[in-house]
């Protein structure tokens, strides 16, 4: 009787590490609708040579169309607020992971505001020498995701091979499914663009900085979710979920393993969480002196937007306070995916002057097209509230953008009839 347990056990754990195998595939398609989407970025990042990205692109391809810029600046900005919830999240999940109140929903998100309010205060105080700190601390995070990694191949309990052998039939739809919803885990490669002005020969290093970039992703998550795999029983990685490697590395490394995770996810979300309020709320100021967001957030001092980070600081926790991990994380995504799309689209109008590819514009569309179908059907099928919130937030922001666009309407009119007055 025990053998039999112990033979059915070990089918059991081949048939999960099979199951998970699709994952790496998720993870390189992930990575090749990521190229596709920033396709139409580098295009247009060489053709404008623009700071602004995604915003001041879209603004300047459609110069007449008040909504579309403020649609996009809407659109970007809540996007971007909402990576901010998913770096915090995480990072509290992490955070408490060795404590007992590890499973208490409230406490990870009292300790998700609060890694919020500290970067908050941070960025508010002084961004000095803060560059500096977030390469050290991205360094550092890539060594130990390097050492973790290492350690669990070395520690696998199967093989590629096996896991090839026993891979069961799947659906390419489902994939499909995964690689968009995880689609925001690749969304900072269009950060570079802000650093334009900066670079030498921007035509060679904004494609060279951006494709490196996203193959490096897709690198290291493979590495990682492979070493994953191979050393972890599949039903331990669905049940600690976000701190599956960490709980992973314990059981070979002992408290070390765990500890060591730890530090490396911490160290990423507080470079990702500080990075991100940083860019954004510059972006944000950029966008109410344009008149499409309210003018308070375009005030500063010190040449700090004080009122822009605050503002993202607040919406990114109301989110957290709203929804779970999953939703924060889909609704970054379909973002995202709207994003790119709209981006694709841009680049497309003008394919004649960036000199674009018809048949990779044209593929990059269909890509993001289909992750956002992908996600909405996901959605639909297994979460509708969800999709309801997401829908309802989409239709807020899309209200405020077309309100804005008309009030900058009617201020230019005001301006335009004045000036004929003083004629």
């Amino acid at each position: 009787m025990l053998s039999t347990n112990n033979h059915s056990h070990c089918i059991h754990r081949k048939r999960n590490k099979a199951l998970a195998l699709p994952e790496l595939i998720a993870i390189a398609l992930g990575g090749m609708i990521a190229a596709l989407a920033a396709y139409s970025y580098v295009k247009l990042a060489v053709y404008y040579k623009d700071e602004g990205a995604t915003y001041s692109f879209y603004k300047r391809t459609f110069p007449d169309s008040h909504f579309a810029a403020a649609l996009i600046g809407w659109w970007i900005i809540f996007g971007y607020i909402s990576t901010l919830a998913l770096y915090s999240y995480t990072f509290a999940s992490y955070a408490i992971s060795d404590f007992s109140c590890a499973d208490n929903e409230w406490v990870r998100k009292a300790v998700a505001g609060s890694v919020i309010l500290i970067f908050t205060l941070v960025n508010i105080w002084s961004v000095k020498g803060m560059g500096k700190i977030e390469d050290i601390m991205v360094y550092t995070k890539v060594v130990i995701l390097a050492v973790i990694s290492f350690v669990l191949i070395n520690h696998s309990q199967t093989s590629l091979p096996r896991l090839l052998q026993n891979s069961p039939e799947f659906s390419i739809f489902s994939i499909m499914i995964v690689a968009s919803i995880t689609f925001v885990a690749y969304e900072g490669f269009q950060l570079v663009i802000h650093a334009i002005n900066e670079m030498d020969c921007p035509e060679k290093n904004i494609p060279r900085a951006i494709y490196s970039s996203i193959f490096l992703t897709i690198l290291i998550y493979a590495v990682i979710s492979l070493g994953a795999i191979l050393a972890l029983p599949f039903s331990d990685i669905i049940e600690n979920k976000e701190y599956a490697l960490a709980s992973g590395a314990g059981n070979i490394l002992g408290h070390w393993g765990t500890d060591l995770v730890i530090v490396g996810a911490l160290l990423a979300t507080s470079s990702a969480i500080s990075g991100t309020l940083f860019g954004a709320s510059r972006l944000m100021a950029v966008i109410a002196i344009d008149g499409y967001l309210p003018c308070l957030f375009a005030r500063q001092i010190h040449n700090i937007p004080v009122y822009a980070i605050l503002c993202m600081s607040t919406f990114a926790f109301l989110l957290v306070l709203a929804g779970s991990l999953e939703l924060i994380l889909e609704f970054g995504s379909v973002t995202f995916l709207l994003v790119s799309l709209l981006m694709a689209y841009a680049n497309f109008k003008i394919r004649d002057v960036t000199k674009s590819s018809l048949f990779l514009t044209v593929l990059a569309f269909s890509g993001l097209t289909c992750g956002i179908v992908s996600i909405v059907y996901y959605e639909l099928t297994h979460q509708p509230q969800q999709l309801v919130f997401m829908g309802g937030l989409y239709s807020i922001l899309t209200l405020c953008s077309w309100g804005y666009s008309k009030a900058k309407i009617r201020q230019e009119r005001h301006c335009q009839d004045n000036l004929s007055g003083y004629k």
